[in-house]
């Protein structure tokens, strides 16, 4: 057994101060006040030093760590993100690629969940590969752009199997129904994310039944259907914003430049607390720096100079948070761990909770991460 000590534990609405967490078999056993909770003798201990505990970070929409790209490097991506904090992840995969490619990246992510180093692995996020070729980053590049066809899908869908966990569409292409139909064959329990999309809020609600509940890159990517100059319209981001079933995710870098500050302070106040989640969108793309972002570090740009993703790793998002939107240590937890686990149905973790998954980090105030404790064993 392993006893967590002097630690601050972050629940979901609410800190445990001077607490004491039991590990055993990689499961949380006990949890509580020092002065309450007896450690037993022969533990080994992992003195937090005051600082806090809480649930592993969760990253549903990640492409890359450090550079390594997960369809080409999946074990240094996942090591890198898993050494920030990300305790579960999902690999990324983009719709800038071709079948026979996707199938290739598929094979090599699943290998790599095999291994023991790529044990925070837990499935794929498929930004692919049905979205609208007007939107999104090296969207020149897209070879979707024809119809839909289940001769091209089908492959990828049986590669991926019950792994994919995430399926990114853009609801107003024609025919995505029998895709949507035919992914859930594969996994009844697969969840959808509107993204790179010009949908209608009558498009999105319409797959709402069948599993749609996330809203890729809120606010990132996607149209507006505008019928009068004079009026503004209504599309995805409204849609994501109506919707109390839909989670929001958030890029949330240093400068608010994927979502402006004040958006984000709008999105927490419609969304609420427990819709939000942070995701990385984490990418290598080294495009050139176009003019009006010199100085900005944390993202990136493809070879037309339009934003790419980020460098970001998600604790950093969660500290971005706290700095935009007051948010305190407590909320980023839940926007970064429990929201995101429960979003794709992954409920044996993201909490700090009797017989869940002893998946935990130790930060200090402004999440630098200090330990990261994966199924029970101390990694960092």
């Amino acid at each position: 057994m392993t006893a967590i000590i002097n630690a601050t534990l972050v629940m979901r609405d609410h800190l445990i101060p001077e607490a004491v967490l039991l590990i055993e078999d990689g499961i949380i056993k006990d949890f509580g006040e020092a002065r309450k909770l007896a450690v037993p003798e022969g533990c080994e201990i992992i003195d937090a030093q005051g600082l806090f505990v809480g649930p592993g970070l969760v990253d549903i929409h990640n492409h890359a760590g450090g550079g390594h790209w997960f369809f080409d490097e999946p074990i240094e991506a996942a090591q890198f993100n898993l050494a920030h904090g990300t305790t579960t992840i999902l690999a990324c995969l983009y719709f800038n690629m071709n079948k026979d490619q996707l199938l290739e990246q598929a094979a090599c992510v699943k290998e790599a969940m095999k291994k023991p180093e790529g044990a925070s692995i837990a499935g794929f996020y498929m930004e692919c590969p049905y979205m609208n070729p007007k939107f999104g980053a090296d969207r020149e590049n897209n070879p979707w752009k024809g119809p839909i066809n289940p001769e091209e899908y089908q492959p990828i869908i049986d590669a991926v199997g019950t792994d994919a966990k995430v399926w990114v569409l853009a609801p107003e292409r024609e025919n995505i129904l029998q895709f949507v139909l035919d992914a859930k064959k594969n996994n009844p329990t697969v969840r959808f994310s509107v993204g790179h999309s010009e949908a209608s809020p009558q498009q999105i609600e319409a797959l709402m039944p069948y599993g749609l509940c996330i809203g890729t890159h809120h606010t990132n990517a996607t149209g507006d259907r505008i019928f009068y100059p004079e009026v503004r319209g209504v599309c995805v981001d409204e849609a994501v914003n109506y919707n109390r079933e839909i989670y929001a995710e958030l890029i949330c870098d240093s400068r608010g430049i994927h979502v402006d500050p004040y958006m984000l302070r709008l999105v927490r106040k419609i969304k609420g607390e427990d819709r939000i989640i942070l995701i990385s969108d984490a990418c290598v793309f080294d495009g050139p720096v176009p003019p009006g972002y010199d100085g900005v570090t944390d993202i990136l740009f493809d070879h037309a100079g339009e934003i790419a993703g980020s460098k970001l790793s998600l604790e950093v998002a969660c500290r971005n948070m706290m700095k935009h939107t007051g948010a305190s240590i407590v909320d980023v937890f839940r926007y970064a761990s429990y929201n995101p686990s429960r979003a794709v149905g992954l409920l044996d973790r993201g909490e700090i909770a009797v017989g869940k998954r002893a998946d935990l980090v130790i930060t200090d105030h402004w999440m630098n991460v200090k330990n990261v404790i994966l199924e029970g064993e101390l990694r960092v």
